[in-house]
C-alpha cells in the first residue's frame, strides 16, 4: 500500500467544486458505510481509495491493492467534512439513460442538499429507481448531498435536463404536490406516475404548472405554513408506492 501523494490530495480536494467534478467526471465519497458500499456496487467505477492506517482491516482485503494511505492531518486536508470519517473514495459517473416510462421523481428547482440527499434515500426505500432535476436544482454530487443519500447515490440514476422538454414526452401520468391540489388520498393509485416537487420557497414554476393536470396536496390539520419539501415527498411516496 503507496502513500497518497501530495499532488493526488491536491486533486481530491479540487473536487469538492462541481466544475472540477464535472470537467473529471468523477465525485468523492466519504465514511465507512457509504464507501463500503460503493465498494460492494460501484467496484468497477473505483478511482481512488484512502483511509488512514488505522482503519484499513475495516477494508475488504480484495481492495487492499487499491489502497493509499494518509495521515490523520492529511485525510482532514481532503475532506469535506468537519470530522473526517474513516475512509474516502472516488468514483467515476455512471452512464444512465433517461427512462420516460419508469415511475420517477421529478424536482424543479430543489436547492438543500440535504434535501436532495433524503429524497435520495426515499427513492431507493420506495423503489423508486429515476430522478429527473431541473438544471439548476443542486448537484447529485455535491459532497452534502452525497453524504445525506447514505448510500443511495450508487443505485438510484439522476438526470439533469429542461423539464418543459421531459415532462410533454413522459409516458406515465405526472402528480404534482401544491397547497391548494386534490387531496392524496383520493388518488387512484397508478402502476407507473410521475411525482412533481417544487423548490423548497417558490415551489413549482409556472412554466411547469402548465404542463401538469394533476394537482395533489397534503391536507393541512394545524397552522405550519407549509411542509419541508423531502417530507412532503416522503408522504406521498408512501401513498403511492405501498
Amino acid at each position: 500500500m503507496e502513500k497518497l501523494s501530495k499532488e493526488r490530495q491536491k486533486w481530491i480536494r479540487s473536487l469538492q467544486l462541481k466544475k472540477n467534478r464535472d470537467e473529471e467526471a468523477v465525485f468523492v465519497v466519504e465514511g465507512e458505510k457509504s464507501v463500503l458500499e460503493g465498494l460492494q456496487i460501484f467496484n468497477q467505477n473505483l478511482i481512488e481509495l484512502v483511509s488512514t492506517e488505522n482503519f484499513i482491516d475495516l477494508i475488504p482485503s480484495s481492495f487492499h491493492s487499491n489502497l493509499k494511505i494518509v495521515s490523520d492531518k492529511e485525510l482532514e486536508g481532503i475532506s469535506d467534512l468537519r470530522t473526517p470519517n474513516k475512509f474516502l473514495a472516488v468514483f467515476s459517473k455512471a452512464n444512465q439513460t433517461i427512462s420516460f416510462d419508469a415511475s420517477s421523481i421529478i424536482l424543479d428547482g430543489i436547492q438543500d442538499p440535504g434535501n436532495l440527499g433524503t429524497i435520495l434515500r426515499l427513492a431507493d426505500w420506495f423503489g423508486i429507481n429515476q430522478i429527473i432535476c431541473s438544471k439548476d436544482t443542486v448537484d447529485c454530487y455535491n459532497p452534502k448531498v452525497v453524504q445525506a443519500s447514505m448510500g443511495a447515490i450508487f443505485r438510484i440514476s439522476v438526470h439533469y435536463t429542461d423539464l418543459t422538454d421531459f415532462i410533454p414526452n413522459f409516458e406515465a401520468p405526472i402528480y404534482a404536490a401544491f397547497l391548494n391540489g386534490e387531496n392524496y388520498k383520493s388518488i387512484v393509485k397508478p402502476k407507473q406516475f410521475g411525482l412533481l416537487m417544487g423548490n423548497e420557497g417558490k415551489g413549482i414554476r409556472q412554466e411547469i404548472e402548465l404542463l401538469v393536470e394533476n394537482r395533489v396536496t397534503i391536507p393541512r390539520i394545524g397552522e405550519a405554513e407549509s411542509l419541508n419539501v423531502s417530507t412532503a415527498t416522503a408522504i406521498l411516496l408512501a401513498e403511492f408506492c405501498l
